[in-house]
C-alpha cells in the first residue's frame, strides 16, 4: 500500500492525513472493528496488514491524546499548515517569486469569499485551501452536484497549492543539500 510521500507532494499527504482522521472517526476509532472490516479483507500481504494496523493504531492513540476523537485535526497535521503558511508568506515577501504571488492574487478573492463563510474568520489562508479542497473531494465522493463557480474556485485554490507544494518539495530538497 503506497502512502503519499511528504516530501514530494505535502498537499497530496495532507488531504490523506485529513482523510484518514475522518475515516477513523467512522469506526469510531476501534482499532478491532477496523481490522476486521478495513484490513482483514484488503488484499495487502500480512506484513502490510500489519504495518497498516499498526499506523492506524498510532494515530488513534494520538488522536484520543490530543482529543480530537469527534473533530479537529491532530498536531501533525497542524503543523503541516504552519509550515505550509509560513513558506506562503515568505514566498509572498520574495520579489522572485512573481509567478507564485500572481497565483496568491489571482486565488486571493476565493479565498476572501470561503473566510466569510467560515466559522473561524482567523483560519489561515492556507488552512482555507485546504479545506475547500477537502470539501470538494468530498462532495465528489458523495456524487453530489458541483456547481461550475466551485469548480472554478477549486481549479484556482489547486493551481496555489499545486505551487505551494512544488515549492515546499524544493525548498525541503535544498535543505537536504545542505547537509
Amino acid at each position: 500500500m503506497t502512502l503519499p510521500n511528504k516530501q514530494d507532494n505535502i498537499s497530496e499527504y495532507l488531504l490523506y492525513m485529513w482523510q484518514v482522521e475522518d475515516m477513523l472517526r467512522v469506526f469510531e476509532l476501534d482499532l478491532e472493528r477496523l481490522k476486521k472490516q478495513l484490513i482483514d479483507p484488503s488484499n495487502l500481504n500480512d506484513e502490510q496488514k500489519q504495518e497498516l494496523y499498526q499506523r492506524y493504531d498510532n494515530l488513534i492513540q494520538m488522536m484520543k491524546l490530543e482529543g480530537v476523537q469527534k473533530e479537529g485535526h491532530l498536531q501533525i497535521n497542524k503543523n503541516v499548515i504552519i509550515e505550509l503558511t509560513d513558506l506562503h508568506l515568505r514566498l509572498l515577501k520574495d520579489p522572485k517569486e512573481s509567478n507564485y504571488i500572481g497565483t496568491y492574487y489571482s486565488t486571493l478573492p476565493y479565498i476572501v469569499e470561503l473566510r466569510s463563510k467560515s466559522i473561524n474568520k482567523d483560519t489561515p489562508e492556507i488552512e482555507v485551501c485546504f479545506v475547500a479542497i477537502y470539501g470538494y473531494l468530498l462532495l465528489k465522493l458523495q456524487k453530489k452536484e458541483i456547481s461550475p463557480a466551485t469548480q472554478t474556485a477549486v481549479k484556482q485554490i489547486s493551481a496555489l497549492l499545486k505551487q505551494l507544494s512544488e515549492k515546499y518539495k524544493t525548498m525541503d530538497t535544498e535543505q537536504e543539500d545542505e547537509f
